[in-house]
């Protein structure tokens, strides 16, 4: 299971969505590995992700609000709503854009 975070989380290092801040704790976390900050830094690592990880409801309020659309603008905006909203009803709970698809998968792993 370890090496399947450590894989994931490699991941989530190059995915373009990911912020710097959870990039930065990332770092921190893989670098703590086998040493006795691990632990700290597992729960530092959970609790950046958990801050992170973008709400599918959250996600679609955003893009669908006058902020949202300045941001990515109105044709794609309209478009995350309209996806946001599709996956929302297959039973997404997060947006799956790469970042938040590795950072559900890498919660999961750790029985988060």
């Amino acid at each position: 299971m370890l090496n399947e975070v450590i894989e994931k989380t490699h991941e989530l290092l190059k995915a373009p969505t990911c912020c710097q801040e959870l990039k930065d704790v990332a770092k921190e976390w893989l670098e703590s590995i086998g040493s006795e900050n691990e632990s700290m830094m597992t729960k530092k690592y959970v609790a950046e992700m958990k801050e992170d990880i973008m709400p599918i409801e959250n996600l679609i309020a955003f893009a669908s609000s006058k902020a949202g659309q300045d941001y990515f603008g109105l044709e794609t905006a309209n478009s995350i709503v309209a996806h946001s909203q599709e996956i929302q009803s297959q039973g997404a709970q997060y947006c799956d854009c790469p970042a938040c698809a590795l950072v559900e998968d890498i919660l999961k792993l750790l029985g988060e």
